[in-house]
C-alpha cells in the first residue's frame, strides 16, 4: 500500500497543466488503472506489483488531470477581456490591504452584463486612493458579503521569468480563474451584509478576530506576527520582518503547519483528559483518553479552519485523523503508514497542492522528523541522550531539507540551524 500511494502521488505531481486531455480519455484512464489495483494477482508477484505501481501512478495522474480539465473549463472569454462587466457576488475569503485599496477573492453568483460570460470565482482589487478618508472606510469589505460591482477582467497572467514566483499557477491552486478590478468612477453597491454559507463564516470570524488585534495591539511591532499566528494571514507581516526571518530561516514559523496545528491539539486534549479524570460519570461514559483524543482532534480541526486551511494544515489534520481513528479503535498503523494516508487524502481532496512549496516542504520535514524518530537515536537517558536526540533531529530536517530550500527558493540561510534550535523550542 505505502509503494502505490507513493506512486499515485507521482502520478499527480507529473501532471502538465498546460497539456491537458478531454474528459473521455481521462475517465477511460481512470478505469484501466482501478483494474489491476483490484485484482488480487497484483500483490502475489513480483510483476504484478510492478503493474500495480504503475496503474497507480497512472490513477494519480489522470485523476489531476480530469479535475484540471474540469477546472480549466471555467475561463473568462478573451473577448471580454478589458471591457465593463457589473457582477453580483459575495467576498470569499479574507480580503487584504494595501496602499489605499484592498484585494479579495470574489464569487460571482449573477452576471447582469448580457451575454458577458465571467468564472466563477476571481481575484478583485478595489483601488480607493481617489475618494476621502471618512468615505473609504464605510467602503471597507468584509467577508461575506454580497456585493454588485462593475469590474474590468483580464486572464491569469504572470512573469515569465525563471525560478521566479509562479503566479499563474497560485491563482490557478486556488480556483481563482480570472484577475481585475473594480471599476472606480462606477457605483458600486452593497446589497447584503452576510451570507449564510459555512465558508463565509469561517471567513467572518477570521476577519473578527484580524480586527480584533488590531484594535487592540494597534501598530505593536509583532501585531502582524500575531495575526498570522492566529488566523494564517501572513500578508499582515511587514516587509522588514520578512526579510529578518528570511535571514535566518525561521520562515516557517510563521506559517499554521504541522508544529502549531500539533500543539493545540496535544493542550487540548491534555486538558480535557484531565478535566475528564475528575468526573466519575463522565468516565463511566466514555474512557478519558478517548475523550481527549476527541477535544484534541476537535481543537486541530477548528485552529486549521480558522488558519485558512492551507497545505500544511491539511496534512496534519489529516494524519491527525488518521492517528486518531487508530487509537480509538485501539490499532497502531505506525508513522510512516499515517503520513502516506494523510498525503493521499491531501492529493484526492486538493491535487493543486503540489504547486506549493509548502507542500513539498512539510512532508519532507515530517518524513525526516519519523525517520529519526524511529531510528532510535539518542536511545539512553539522561541530559546528553536528551540533548543528542535534539542535535540529531535538528540537523536532520536542516540538512534533508536543503535540496528542496534550494530547488524552490535558491536560497538558504548559514545561521538557520542554530536560530530554529532557539526559536522552535520558544
Amino acid at each position: 500500500m505505502r509503494s502505490n500511494i507513493l506512486a499515485f502521488a507521482v502520478g499527480v505531481g507529473l501532471l502538465q497543466l498546460q497539456e491537458v486531455l478531454p474528459s473521455w480519455p481521462l475517465l477511460a484512464a481512470l478505469l484501466l488503472a482501478a483494474l489491476p489495483l483490484l485484482s488480487p494477482a497484483c500483490r502475489r508477484n513480483r510483476w504484478g506489483r510492478v503493474v500495480a505501481l504503475l496503474a497507480s501512478a497512472l490513477l494519480g495522474f489522470s485523476w489531476a488531470a480530469l479535475l484540471a480539465e474540469q477546472r480549466l473549463r471555467d475561463q473568462l472569454p478573451a473577448a471580454w477581456e478589458g471591457r465593463d462587466v457589473q457582477v453580483v457576488g459575495v467576498v470569499a475569503a479574507l480580503p487584504h490591504g494595501f496602499e489605499r485599496g484592498e484585494r479579495f477573492a470574489f464569487t460571482v453568483e449573477a452576471v447582469e452584463t448580457a451575454a458577458a460570460v465571467v468564472p466563477q470565482r476571481i481575484m478583485l482589487s478595489w483601488y480607493h486612493g481617489w475618494l476621502e478618508d471618512e468615505w473609504r472606510e464605510g467602503l471597507k469589505i468584509r467577508p461575506g458579503e454580497r456585493w454588485r460591482f462593475t469590474v474590468r477582467l483580464k486572464r491569469p497572467h504572470g512573469n515569465a521569468n525563471p525560478l521566479a514566483f509562479d503566479y499563474e499557477a497560485w491563482l490557478f491552486e486556488r480556483g481563482l480563474r480570472a484577475t481585475g478590478y473594480v471599476r472606480p468612477q462606477a457605483s458600486a453597491q452593497r446589497l447584503d451584509d452576510f451570507v449564510l454559507h459555512p465558508a463565509y463564516v469561517i471567513e467572518r470570524l477570521r476577519d473578527r478576530v484580524r480586527r480584533s488585534f488590531s484594535e487592540v495591539l494597534g501598530d505593536a511591532a509583532y501585531a502582524g506576527v500575531l495575526v498570522a499566528l492566529a488566523v494564517g494571514d501572513q500578508q499582515a507581516i511587514p516587509g522588514e520582518q520578512w526579510r529578518l526571518f528570511r535571514q535566518t530561516g525561521v520562515t516557517h514559523l510563521m506559517s499554521i503547519s504541522g508544529l502549531h496545528v500539533t500543539m493545540v491539539a496535544a493542550l487540548i486534549g491534555v486538558l480535557v483528559g484531565w478535566l475528564w479524570r475528575r468526573s466519575e460519570r463522565l468516565l463511566l461514559a466514555v474512557p478519558a483518553q478517548k475523550a481527549a483524543i476527541a477535544a484534541g482532534w476537535l481543537a486541530a480541526f477548528a485552529y486549521a479552519l480558522l488558519a485558512g486551511f492551507a497545505v500544511p494544515a491539511q496534512r496534519t489534520l489529516y494524519m491527525l485523523t488518521v492517528v486518531a481513528l487508530a487509537l480509538w479503535s485501539g490499532r497502531n498503523l505506525g508513522a510512516s503508514r499515517s503520513l502516506l494516508l494523510a498525503l493521499l487524502l491531501v492529493l484526492l481532496l486538493d491535487p493543486w497542492a503540489v504547486l506549493a512549496p509548502g507542500f513539498w516542504l512539510s512532508f519532507a520535514a515530517v518524513a525526516l522528523l519519523f525517520f529519526v524518530g524511529t531510528a532510535r537515536l539518542g536511545s539512553g537517558r539522561g541530559w546528553r541522550a536528551a540533548l543528542a536526540t535534539w542535535g540529531a533531529t535538528q540537523w536532520a530536517v536542516t540538512i534533508g531539507t536543503l535540496p528542496l530550500l534550494l530547488l524552490l527558493f535558491q536560497q538558504f540561510s548559514l545561521v538557520s540551524p542554530l536560530a530554529n534550535a532557539l526559536a522552535i523550542p520558544l
